[in-house]
């Protein structure tokens, strides 16, 4: 995600005193003329005037390209709130969804005025440099730089005690952040899983908010100190369980991949953890309508939630149903044990369904030395 919007994101308005009958190329040589001014009143002019033509025009991000340096040196002009705000609007708009201004922004030197921002008194400020960063980390390129350039105690620092808007912003900038390796370890010392799930927990849980602090939550169990800040904070696996049953698909397969990550790393350690929060339903409902992705990650969790990740003879098939009851036979009496088992009969009901539905295709295109011996099946077998 580059930005909140698909302009700016910051609740902007557009300009009504720009000219309708100037054209974009004449309204690019006049903000490149002003920015480029020794006058700080027309820089202050040229940048505002950038804003606005890159607000929505990916061609004129292209052709304001040349603004990039003169405005990154308004971003260190000291003591000009005013200046630094719109120097920042307007970076922020020429880095949205464009890789190369986004690069050229960080190779400017922009990233220790806007790291600065961070931790001003200005709240306007503040939010504006936690949008940026999350803009500029949507590149490849400048993720590794960023990662060392000592934004990221900064912005679990924001995720901690800025303003709503901000907390957002940054937890997007360091789910961006955690996909290259390197920074996975700044992160985790900063501690934010504490503060990733305060954001997580009353939020709408199939929002991009919620989407992005599984993603960042899936990258960091992946390590022994995130499993544990995780189970350590009361209701943190459950945070992720509600995602995993009412988040979008997306966010799901974070979810179920989270928890199948701690599974697999300790079963002994994890399985009752996972299993005391009511998992059962969930991952039997992604079993069937979640991604590819997570319809195997929920099997495969499933597996090892059981009293043994083994099929304990030859006689007991290897099902989804035979491993969901043996689970369900050790948590009985519990409210997820119900909820569990008539999710688990309607799964068999269904599954009977299509295969008589399938026996009678067949048998009308069939003749009867082509019809298959065994009937239909109660098993939900796993993919």
């Amino acid at each position: 995600m580059d930005s909140r919007s698909s302009s700016d994101g910051l609740n902007s308005t557009p300009d009504s005193s720009s000219s309708p009958t100037s054209s974009p190329s004449s309204a690019v040589q006049r903000a490149l003329q002003l920015i480029e001014s020794d006058d700080q009143n027309s820089k202050l002019q040229g940048a505002q005037e950038i804003r606005r033509l890159t607000k929505t025009s990916h061609r004129c991000r292209r052709q304001l390209s040349a603004s990039v340096g003169p405005l990154v040196s308004m971003l260190r002009v000291r003591d000009s709130a005013e200046s630094h705000e719109s120097a920042l609007l307007a970076l922020l708009n020429l880095a949205v969804k464009d890789e190369t201004n986004k690069i050229k922004i960080v190779e400017a030197g922009a990233l220790e005025p806007i790291i600065s921002f961070l931790e001003s008194q200005s709240s306007n400020l503040q939010e504006y440099a936690a949008a940026s960063l999350l803009t500029l980390s949507a590149s490849a390129v400048n993720k590794p730089i960023i990662g060392s350039s000592g934004a990221i105690p900064l912005l679990v620092e924001t995720l901690r005690h800025g303003s709503p808007q901000a907390k957002v912003d940054s937890v997007m900038a360091l789910s961006n952040l955690s996909t290259h390796p390197s920074n996975l370890t700044i992160i985790l010392e900063a501690k934010p899983i504490p503060s990733i799930l305060t954001l997580l927990k009353p939020c709408k849980k199939s929002s991009k908010t919620a989407e992005k602090c599984c993603a960042l939550i899936e990258s960091l169990v992946g390590f022994d100190e995130g499993r544990t800040a995780l189970t350590s904070e009361e209701g943190g696996v459950l945070a992720v369980i509600e995602v995993l049953e009412n988040g979008s698909l997306q966010s799901r397969e974070h979810a179920v991949g989270a928890l199948l990550t701690m599974c697999q790393s300790d079963r002994c350690r994890y399985r009752e953890a996972i299993l005391k929060d009511g998992v059962i339903p969930g991952l039997l409902e992604l079993t069937v309508q979640g991604t590819p992705k997570s319809q195997t990650k929920a099997h495969t969790l499933l597996h090892l939630l059981r009293d043994s990740p083994y099929p304990r003879s030859e006689l007991q098939a290897d099902t989804l149903e035979n491993i969901v009851c043996n689970i369900i036979s050790q948590i009985d009496g519990d409210d997820q044990s119900g909820k569990a088992k008539k999710m688990l009969a309607e799964m068999v009901q269904v599954s009977m369904e299509q295969s008589l539905r399938h026996l009678q295709q067949r048998a009308l295109v069939c003749t009867p030395t082509d019809l298959p011996i065994s009937t239909c099946t109660s098993e939900v077998s796993l993919k």
